[in-house]
């Protein structure tokens, strides 16, 4: 089975300590999960407005990277690592957490809308959307109005946990889409929870 020529993985996050493992820093917690697997480490690229580290997964290289602008403005990371690298939209990854999905479920798709993520809505707005998403579950409060204080908190130790373990099967997942494609990244990842591979 041929697999996908993933050249870029980017997490989705807000710099500062202040926002360091909250729920809406899953994306950077996975990205950094990459980084520590693959022996290698972020450096700031200035230019690039974000941190980027180059990892080589299975026989290729892949570049990850870490929007440092700010959730509403990831896409500028994402449009110039792309353009300088002349990476293009389909062999991108955007890691980022996901409101419509339990914590300790995580869901790969290729293509699609934004579901209200302010982060992916930007990304999508200069990259089109053809790229692939790996959306990381974090539930949800409940009521809408209590959304920005929930994405933007600190999970407690148990949820946590469940995040922790979506973050290590989507990195094993990664080896996986670049050897062996989509159909079987995905299969290994909508089936570690019991769930049958989801279209949406």
């Amino acid at each position: 089975m041929a697999g996908e020529a993933i050249k870029l993985i980017v997490g989705l996050g807000n710099p500062g300590t202040e926002y360091a493992r909250t729920r809406h820093n899953a994306g950077f917690q996975f990205v950094d999960e990459l980084a520590r697997r693959f022996g290698t480490s972020f450096r700031s690229e200035a230019r690039h407005r974000g941190e980027l580290a180059r990892a080589r997964i299975g026989a290729v290289d892949v570049w990850l990277l870490k929007p440092m602008g700010y959730m509403n403005h990831s896409g500028d990371a994402v449009q110039s690592v792309a353009t300088f690298y002349k990476i293009e939209v389909q062999s991108i990854v955007v890691a980022y957490d996901d409101l419509d999905f339990p914590a300790g479920v995580v869901r790969l798709k290729q293509g699609g809308g934004a579901a209200g993520h302010n982060g992916m809505r930007d990304v999508i707005a200069q990259m089109g959307d053809a790229f692939w998403r790996l959306r990381i579950g974090i539930g949800h409060p409940g009521d809408r109005s209590l959304v920005l204080d929930y994405v933007l908190g600190r999970p407690p130790a148990p949820e946590a946990q469940l995040i922790q373990d979506t973050l290590v099967a989507a990195a094993d997942s990664v080896p996986v889409l670049i050897a062996e494609g989509g159909q079987a990244a995905m299969m290994r990842l909508h089936t570690r929870d019991g769930a049958a591979p989801l279209a949406n």
